[in-house]
């Protein structure tokens, strides 16, 4: 006999002569009586596909990863001309061991080093500052008058009278703690960069910059002599030269997922199918990708061993569907269409849920992370042509090996034959029963109210001084580690601007409120130091008159204000006199930190602002990270939603009861709330990179709950007890979720001892839930069908 949905039972046995070919679905006629053709329009695809992949490059953006739709954004973007070399940009600290920068040696190296930055491709040169670039420069007052100059006069020739003369030049610039070190052991090459290259127009290829800086770095680094490189630039340019090292754990992870595959089927044909389909999979995904014009970069370069993975698991259950069929004694051809027949519509809804954790990161209004959601949608999208149709046709040409099909049906023949469970079997039926159940849900309650507590010390953004996605001791973050702690002005700078009329922004009453604004950061933790057009009139006036303390004020002379103002840099305010920026020098780019200067520039810009002078946030790498923090809270709740939405329409409209759909969804959501939890344990803030690792986690972990509770169904509507349809549902389906999930647990847990701290993190976080995705369908969800007693209405393949 055989149950409804195409569910096979012990009795049934067909051989091809019996079998009706025209029997089935629409779709499954079609494919599988025209299997010479859909494998020939497969092979032909992926051949194409391929090609295209191989042009596929590697690279990343600085565009992309910002928030361009964010006011704080908008504003910077708005005024970029103004504040040309306040975004992406490279620092470099030029370090000496001998006592002090003043000497000719470290000079004329120095200017080499500058001389080499200055014609990298993708540098702004108009504003990348140094020592030895003439826009850096000294101003005082003597006995005849105001004076100011380059810093490095064009007169200097390395003798030690020239050499003095930088030292007092450097003295009165106002550059130690920003350009010079305090101690006077190293000075910056500040290098701001353009997104295209100018000299192809083509985007900038930060690997190549990276390596171009390391070359810089190996060329003048000598005994006396250190380089310390900080930016964005560098820290895309190290990710993309760890992806030696991300192929290498893939490699690692699919060498254990297809060993462990093939110790669990004993049939390697069947395995090499498997991990083939997946495979291509894959290459479609690349293919595609490239043909939408997309680029891999250190995010989404994750993206492919998901759907890897997602692709493993949909096509172990299609060759366990053929394995138990033809060890039951139907022909390969048979065994296949019965496996089609009963897995087609919940695997096309496993991958469907996959697609839509991906499909709503298109919400995220940060392009990298819409790039990565549609390249990942794509692969989930090919899987069902690879997994769901190709990987059957193929086995039903290939078959599977005979001992191994039977091998595989050793524990039903047992339960025949009246013998006892296998312990595990026997363990997870006991989840059935009403007692067990509830103990069950009991402890998942507690889990949840402990996870949810400790996940409301979740951040948003960077927890860690550098760059997170590297480990603490990498030299990127040692170098980091270096500027910090030799810098006042870091290279983390919030911008505020303050826009006024043309031609007003040196009023009095203006210069006072960014004066009183300055004030005010100034007295906020994690902000080293400030600098604005009010300060440089303080400083001037002081100046001006012999260093009198007392003068160190702004005066309400209108007429000496603006002589003041008049020779200032034009980094102070803008050509037509109508914005006014005041820059904040922070310690890090820490969540707090952001949030506490946010918060204040916002309460003071809600106090002051008038229609003489606006105050708008917020420019600077600092503040490009703030606004990025706001969307990625806002979007962290709102995507979740999402995913659990679309997933729970997805589940109703392939259970259609309400109940089975609570029984699928709340181990979860039980697995969410436990891997925010995790973040929080493990000091992972949410940020780009992590953002849609929860999201993914949902709709992969939904695959469990489907193929199980997809069976359970059907044995409960021929009238089978819980603990009956559990068992069988285990037998069938049951195995591989287990299999898969913990293959996978510990496939991706080598990560963590990857060089990549991303990747490590990654690892860990997709360990934990693959294994509790795993647990929570195995354990719970027949808990919760012991009480909620889901029920089937017929299911259309």
């Amino acid at each position: 006999m055989k149950a409804d949905n195409g569910i096979a039972t012990q009795a049934d046995k067909f051989s091809l002569a019996e079998f009706d070919v025209m029997s089935g679905s629409l779709p499954e006629r079609i494919l599988f009586n025209n299997r010479t053709v859909v494998l020939i329009l497969c092979f032909l695809i992926t051949i194409f596909l391929t090609f295209q992949a191989t042009h596929l490059n590697l690279n990343a953006s600085f565009e992309k990863t910002i928030p361009t739709g964010h006011p704080f954004v908008a504003n910077s973007l708005a005024h970029q001309n103004e504040l040309q070399g306040l975004g992406n940009a490279v620092s470099i600290a030029v370090e000496t061991t001998d006592d002090s920068i003043y000497s000719s040696v470290y000079l004329n190296t120095l200017q080499k080093i500058s001389d080499d930055l200055f014609f990298l491709p993708g540098v702004d040169r108009n504003f990348m500052k140094s020592l030895w670039t003439p826009s850096t420069r000294w101003v005082g007052v003597t006995e005849e008058g105001f004076e100011a100059g380059p810093v490095i006069p064009s007169t200097y020739d390395g003798s030690e009278q020239s050499v003095e003369l930088v030292r007092r030049n450097v003295e009165r610039s106002g550059e130690i703690g920003q350009l010079v070190a305090a101690n006077n052991k190293s000075s910056v090459i500040y290098v701001p960069l353009r997104s295209l290259d100018s000299e192809t127009g083509k985007p900038l290829d930060y690997a190549a910059l990276s390596v171009r800086l390391e070359e810089i770095r190996n060329k003048y680094q000598t005994h006396t002599i250190k380089l310390y490189i900080t930016g964005f630039a560098k820290v895309m340019g190290d990710l993309i030269e760890g992806i030696r090292a991300i192929l290498l754990f893939f490699g690692v992870a699919v060498f254990i997922s297809a060993t462990v595959l093939f110790w669990y089927t004993r049939c390697l044909r069947s395995a090499i199918l498997v991990m083939v389909c997946s495979l291509i999979g894959v290459v479609w995904q690349l293919g595609i990708s490239f043909m939408l014009g997309y680029d891999l970069n250190p995010y989404s370069v994750l993206v492919p061993f998901l759907v890897f993975a997602i692709g493993m698991s949909t096509g172990a259950q299609k060759m366990n569907g053929v394995m138990q069929d033809v060890g039951r004694g139907s022909d390969k051809l048979v065994a296949a269409r019965h496996t089609f027949r009963r897995l087609f519509l919940p695997g096309l809804t496993a991958l469907l849920s996959d697609a839509a954790g991906f499909a709503v990161l298109i919400i995220i209004q940060i392009k990298v992370i819409q790039e990565l959601a549609i390249i990942a949608s794509v692969g989930v999208a090919s899987l069902i042509v690879t997994n769901l149709i190709l990987l059957p046709i193929l086995l039903s040409y290939t078959g599977v090996n005979t001992k191994a099909a039977e091998r595989s049906l050793k524990t039903e023949k047992a339960g025949l034959l009246g013998e006892r469970k296998h312990l595990l079997w026997y363990f997870l039926d006991l989840f059935t029963k009403p007692k067990w159940a509830a103990t069950a849900i009991v402890v998942s309650i507690v889990l949840a109210a402990m996870g949810l507590m400790v996940g409301r010390d979740l951040r948003i953004g960077d927890l860690d001084p550098g760059a997170p996605e590297l480990r603490a001791d990498s030299r990127y973050n040692r170098d980091a580690k270096f500027m910090t702690d030799n810098y006042g002005a870091s290279s983390d700078v919030f911008a505020v601007m303050v826009k006024t009329p043309p031609d007003a922004c040196t009023k009095y009453d203006t210069l006072m409120r960014v004066d009183a604004l300055e004030w005010i950061l100034r007295q906020v933790k994690g902000v080293e130091s400030t600098k604005s057009l009010a300060l440089y009139n303080r400083q001037m006036l002081f100046g001006f008159n012999e260093g009198n303390i007392k003068w160190y004020e702004l005066l309400r002379n209108q007429q000496m204000i603006n002589s003041i103002a008049y020779p200032a840099p034009r980094t102070m305010y803008s050509e037509d006199c109508s914005l006014v920026p005041v820059y904040a020098y922070l310690s890090d780019h820490k969540a707090d930190t952001l949030t506490r200067v946010v918060d204040t520039v916002t309460e003071f810009a809600e106090k002051n602002n008038s229609e003489s002078a606006t105050f708008l946030l917020a420019a600077g790498s600092a503040g490009i990270n703030a606004a990025t923090n706001i969307v990625v809270t806002k979007a962290n709740r709102q995507m979740l939603y999402l995913v659990y939405a679309a997933v729970i329409v997805l589940c109703f409209i392939t259970f259609r009861s309400w109940r089975a759909v609570l029984c699928a969804v709340l181990p979860l959501m039980l697995t969410s709330i436990l891997a925010e939890a995790l973040m929080v344990w493990l000091k992972i803030g949410v940020k780009v990179s992590t953002l849609p690792v929860i999201a993914l986690g949902v709709g992969i972990g939904v695959d469990y709950a489907l193929y199980l509770l997809s069976v359970i169904l059907v044995y409960l509507a021929i009238g089978k007890s819980l603990s009956e349809a559990y068992y069988q549902s285990l037998l069938f389906t049951g195995k591989v979720v287990m299999l898969v999930g913990v293959t996978f647990a510990v496939a991706v847990a080598t990560w963590a001892f990857s060089p990549i701290k991303f990747q490590a993190d990654m690892g860990i976080m997709l360990s934990f839930m693959f294994l509790w995705n795993m647990v929570g369908s195995l354990i719970l969800l027949p808990s919760l069908a012991c009480f909620l007693k889901p029920n089937y209405r017929k299911l259309r393949a």
